[in-house]
């Protein structure tokens, strides 16, 4: 499918990236006056590196090793028929217990939220959560469901025939961490 799309812009580069993550390292901190009871869970794939870098942030400024865990949600979309005939299941690894703790999930981009709800949904397999936050890199409205974002990197407004990528080593076949946005090339229908 994007091999129907072209870069129509590069929205943030990897320093724009590093301080919108530096910075909500610094907003995760302070909303829950420290990160004694906090944890991060990337959601695959993307968010994975994502949670790891803020983890590495927060660590460098707090001194403290906050957990990090990622999350598979395949399972739990309500759109999986619509996405694939067979869906690859990936791992899960939530190494701690979540029960009465701060949950920060991590994603890329959040555009209808469903991966949210699916997320949301994957989580409580694992326990109850005194909290859950949502920190998203990009945030590109157009919401079917009532989900908000904690924590965004940028908010980028964008039409629903656009896409948002963001390339994240070692997901990507990419050294630096971008976000860009595609549009249909010409010609494609």
């Amino acid at each position: 499918m994007t091999d129907e799309f072209v870069v129509k812009a590069t929205i943030m580069d990897d320093a724009a990236i590093e301080r919108a993550l530096v910075r909500i390292a610094h907003e995760i901190v302070e909303r829950n006056k420290g990160v004694e009871d906090v944890v991060l869970i990337g959601i695959r794939r993307r968010g994975v590196p994502l949670a790891e870098r803020l983890a590495a942030y927060i660590s460098e400024f707090e001194g403290v090793s906050v957990p990090t865990g990622e999350l598979d949600i395949t399972l739990y979309r309500d759109d999986l028929t619509l996405r694939h005939d067979r869906p690859v299941v990936h791992e899960t690894n939530v190494p701690f217990d979540v029960t009465g703790r701060v949950v920060v999930l991590v994603d890329d981009v959040l555009f209808t939220g469903r991966t949210i709800r699916a997320a949301m949904d994957a989580l409580v397999d694992f326990g109850r959560p005194s909290a859950i936050q949502l920190t998203v890199l990009i945030d590109r409205g157009h919401r079917e469901l009532p989900i908000r974002p904690d924590f965004v990197g940028k908010n980028v407004p964008t039409s629903r025939s656009e896409l948002v990528e963001v390339k994240v080593p070692p997901v990507d076949s990419t050294h630096d961490y971008q976000v860009v946005i595609m549009e249909k090339a010409e010609g494609v229908e």
